[in-house]
């Protein structure tokens, strides 16, 4: 973010080539025509180099860091791997480490002075260029003709995002040394990929994110109307709704009403629980996913929790479903948008698709293509030091069933989207507690079996269900007579 802002204020430097541009090339008219407006755009870009510049995290592990901000980042990622658990054990290697911001060391508190100083001296030039935009804009001269404003007017709104940036930036590193705040949670972290450092960040999260959506959403607005299937989290609790929507932070109650589902669950929908698949054996997870896009002959939708294990069972099963005619896709591993990977998913009622969060939570595509649904384990949250917060905030062992219920419904919901739906909704995982069953809808089977009684059931989806006509079979391409 910091390299971001820089280049947004800077522009291209060096042999840098690109469409951005800098301040003095998008307010080029102010730079040219405007003396006091001119002076601020230098002063901000002068403020700006002290920001990150390419190659800083090599120059930060090198231990010759640039700049106050680059200092700061460097200070930031000795704190992490000095306090980090998996830092001190070596552990997990591949994936990045955090620290919660107690007790800094004097080193992370000088740093976070000097850098505070380095930004404050960017928000003041800054702040001072959009007044100066204003004024030009109330009482435009000569030379601010339509274009001239309208670029100013863009200006303005980017302007007003990035100062509010900084802002957060000076709020976060006043903390450092200072009484944490408790609307938030703040911690340190080093992003990591397969091992490979590629970011050193200072985090600050809203402990209750719906605090600020109802202050800046709903508050203002003349009437709101919040709708999802899985708002109540698989309860009658509309406390749980409230707290999610950020009702509970109105000063007026709020309108409810529900609707029964126009689907017929225990017809159109089971649930599989596998029993007999390890936990963490790759082969025989690999093994399960190829066995069931092979029973259903493609129409399955694999979500994953982790985007290692998703290449892993991608590489080990694509072949092999090619030989068969069977299409795979996958998020991570093919080159192409997610969007568009739905668009060919869709398309080929033959095709598969693998993926992770984003296919649980967005995808839309009723009739024959989506028939399956097969998740690896149970989406049990990451216990990260957001989560942790987020956890002893809500109510503890509560707050993570409500979550885990939420994703569960999620991709369920993934399975059905009209009355002519029908499907398997696929859990590789043992370890799939009695408790969370209230996430899927009301009347859905569910059964717990071996992979091979899986597979019969699938099987018998697709080729010999009753629930399925000889036409529908036929107009979907799986008839007995299909080429």
């Amino acid at each position: 973010e910091a390299i971001e802002l820089r280049r947004w204020v800077i522009g291209p430097e060096g042999t840098s080539q690109g469409r951005r541009r800098g301040l003095a090339a998008r307010l080029a008219d102010v730079a040219s025509y405007d003396a006091e407006g001119a002076a601020v755009i230098d002063q901000a870009r002068h403020a700006a180099t002290a920001l990150p510049s390419d190659d800083w995290l090599k120059r930060i592990v090198q231990g010759e860091p640039f700049g106050p901000v680059e200092s700061l980042l460097a200070a930031v990622r000795a704190h992490v791997y000095t306090r980090s658990e998996d830092g001190r054990s070596g552990s997990d290697a591949g994936y990045g480490l955090e620290a919660e911001l107690a007790e800094p060391s004097g080193a992370l508190v000088e740093a976070a002075m000097e850098a505070a100083e380095c930004l404050d001296g960017l928000l003041k030039p800054l702040n001072r260029l959009g007044k100066r935009l204003e004024a030009i804009l109330t009482d435009p001269p000569d030379w601010a003709d339509g274009a001239a404003r309208a670029r100013m007017e863009g200006a303005l709104g980017s302007l007003g995002w990035r100062t509010n940036l900084i802002a957060g930036w000076l709020a976060l590193l006043s903390r450092i040394g200072g009484p944490a705040d408790p609307d938030f949670v703040d911690w340190l972290a080093v992003d990591r990929y397969e091992g490979r450092e590629f970011d050193v960040g200072l985090h600050r999260h809203w402990l209750d994110p719906s605090r600020p959506f109802a202050q800046v959403v709903l508050q203002p607005a003349h009437g709101v109307a919040l709708t999802s299937a899985t708002l109540r989290g698989g309860g009658e609790d509309w406390a749980i709704a409230e707290a999610r929507s950020g009702a509970r932070h109105l000063d007026f109650a709020a309108s409810r009403f529900e609707a029964a589902s126009p689907f017929n669950y225990g017809e159109q929908a089971e649930v599989l629980i596998v029993t007999d698949i390890k936990r963490g054996d790759i082969a025989g997870l690999s093994a399960g996913y190829s066995r069931l896009i092979e029973a259903s002959q493609g129409g399955a939708l694999g979500l994953f929790t982790a985007i290692r294990r998703l290449r892993a069972v991608h590489a080990r099963i694509a072949d092999r479903l090619a030989r068969a005619s069977l299409p795979l896709y996958a998020q991570h591993v093919d080159p192409i948008d997610t969007g568009t990977l739905i668009d060919i998913f869709r398309d080929d009622v033959h095709a598969s698709l693998l993926g992770t969060d984003a296919l649980r939570d967005g995808v839309d595509v009723p009739g024959h293509s989506l028939r399956c649904v097969v998740m690896e384990q149970v989406p049990w949250p990451r216990p990260t030091i957001l989560h942790r917060a987020r956890k002893a905030a809500g109510g503890g062992g509560s707050f993570d069933d409500r979550l885990i219920r939420a994703r569960l419904a999620q991709a369920f919901g993934r399975l059905i989207r009209s009355k002519d739906d029908h499907g398997h909704f696929i859990v590789l995982s043992s370890a799939f507690p009695s408790r969370l069953l209230s996430a899927f809808p009301n009347g859905t089977p569910v059964t717990r079996l071996t992979l091979d009684e899986a597979l019969q059931r699938v099987s018998k989806g697709v080729f010999g269900n009753e629930r399925m006509s000889g036409d529908e079979l036929a107009r979907s391409g799986e008839g007995p007579d299909s080429a």
